[in-house]
């Protein structure tokens, strides 16, 4: 009788175990598939902007464009606050959700703070003559695409970690290593935006497959 009822209880202690794995895998693919769309909607503004901001310095030889990528994350909040599905985020908010959500915005914070410190840093230090003053913003926004490029990839393969994603972990890992690339073969600074046009590309394959995989 005794043997009976441990053995039952190992049986619940199994069943329990199982119905939480079950949950938390069927919760991950949810979260990976609503994934989807905000990363083709992030990799579009990506591609947009890049695109926009290497036009218009091109143009008018003035590095003073770059500030329109401030203008992004509002945008893209925006639009994914327009997105997003209040009820179905209820239904898979979790723990990965929550983890995947904290390595974005660590991500957005970082970026942010980098580019502005990049900013200000180029402006009050250095040579004030005109080519130096070139020169220096040349040398801080050329580092400046390769950091944003390492974090974001990073970010994308923490998140296929987290989701247990292999399309995401590679694509993470060809935006670092692809858009380093780009970085080192480019000579010209406007040319670098390309790094980012790269990234958004990236990032649009990357949802649709998502998609595609959970459709």
């Amino acid at each position: 009788m005794e043997n009976s009822i441990e053995k039952n209880k190992e049986m619940t202690a199994e069943e329990s175990l199982s119905l939480i794995t079950e949950t938390l895998n069927n919760s991950r693919k949810e979260i990976t598939r609503r994934s989807g769309k905000y990363y083709i909607l992030w990799g579009i503004l990506l591609t947009v902007f890049s695109v926009v901001v290497y036009a218009l310095w091109k143009m008018t030889d003035k590095e003073a464009w770059n500030c329109l990528w401030f203008a992004m994350p509002v945008i893209g909040y925006l639009l994914a606050w327009l997105l997003l599905d209040r009820k179905q985020e209820e239904r898979v908010s979790s723990e990965v959700s929550r983890i995947t959500s904290g390595i974005w915005m660590t991500f957005g914070i970082f970026a942010s703070a980098v580019a502005a410190f990049t900013l200000i840093y180029s402006q009050l230090n250095g040579d004030s003559s005109s080519i130096g003053r070139v020169i220096r913003v040349m040398v801080l926004i050329g580092s400046l695409t390769a950091e944003l490029v390492l974090i974001f990839g990073l970010a994308e393969c923490a998140c296929g970690v987290a989701l247990k994603n292999w399309v995401m972990k590679i694509a993470g890992f060809v935006t670092g290593i692809g858009g380093l690339a780009i970085y080192y073969i480019t000579g010209a600074c406007e040319e670098q935006m390309f790094i980012f046009t790269f990234a958004g590309l990236v990032l649009i394959v990357t949802g649709l497959v998502v998609k595609h995989q959970y459709k």
